[in-house]
């Protein structure tokens, strides 16, 4: 048991979920900035989320191995490009989405809030009405009855009747409901500008500072691309190219429906 030390600040960390929906690099953009801010994070990654980041990534994500494999898909840019970035692990705790017992499951574990990046309409459901059929969706329902932030960003489209009933009725119980779309004044050139627009909204919705693009001031034209985009700091930008990622050839996991 981790107990805290006389004068010692608890641990409050930033939960993430990661769900079975298309943009595993909108997580991995989400959990690098949060990282480099200075958070703690504990992840959650539905079973459905591991055939999406296969599918997406190559990377299979195992829970014996989960550090290794959470550092591989961290350090790809979203282009696919291998060890575009660096990452620090010490702050991450995960947790398997099975493991009900787990800390983020009771509202006594002290947390900051939970972002749900990216947000199947199966998990919206699921927490609109209060299922708690996994860890994640446990979590979030356990996040809004402590009044804590909820940030749940959907990906799906079109957004039918009864998914857009469920995002409102998460809207009515506090949640805060970002589509994952990306803006084009801030001057995008690359995938990866796109993404990290995305990722930023979700850190502003959750109070999480961050320089991941460049905001609006009003300015016409301040995002234009060309000469003027290549004048930004971005020097760690990926390449654009995308290489050749090899599949693996192991069976893949099964998903539990919904995920």
């Amino acid at each position: 048991m981790n107990r805290t030390k006389p004068g010692e600040t608890p641990r409050a960390p930033w939960i993430v979920g990661v769900s079975g929906a298309s943009g595993t690099p909108y997580a991995a953009a989400v959990l690098r900035a949060l990282l480099d801010a200075g958070e703690s994070v504990d992840l959650v990654v539905s079973r459905a989320s591991r055939l999406t980041l296969l599918d997406e990534t190559g990377i299979s994500f195992r829970d014996a191995h989960w550090r290794d494999d959470l550092r591989e898909w961290l350090s790809r840019g979203a282009d696919g490009k291998p060890d575009t970035y660096g990452v620090d692990l010490s702050g991450v705790r995960y947790w398997n989405a099975g493991d009900l017992a787990a800390g983020p499951s009771s509202g006594s574990y002290p947390t900051r809030g939970m972002l749900i990046v990216p947000a199947s309409t199966a998990c919206v459901a699921g927490v609109a009405l209060g299922l708690s059929k996994d860890l994640l969706q446990r979590t979030a329902s356990v996040t809004l009855k402590e009044g804590r932030p909820l940030v749940v960003a959907v990906r799906e489209t079109p957004l039918g009747g009864q998914i857009l009933r469920h995002l409102v009725t998460l809207d009515d119980a506090g949640a805060v409901v970002v589509p994952t779309s990306p803006a084009f004044y801030a001057g995008a050139t690359h995938i990866q500008d796109l993404v990290d627009f995305v990722a930023g909204r979700i850190l502003d919705a959750a109070g999480v500072p961050h320089t991941l693009y460049r905001r609006w001031t009003g300015e016409i034209g301040g995002g234009a691309t060309g000469e003027a985009a290549a004048e930004r700091p971005l020097a760690e930008r990926p390449a654009v190219e995308r290489p050749t990622v090899e599949r693996p050839t192991a069976e893949r996991p099964s998903a539990e429906p919904g995920g």
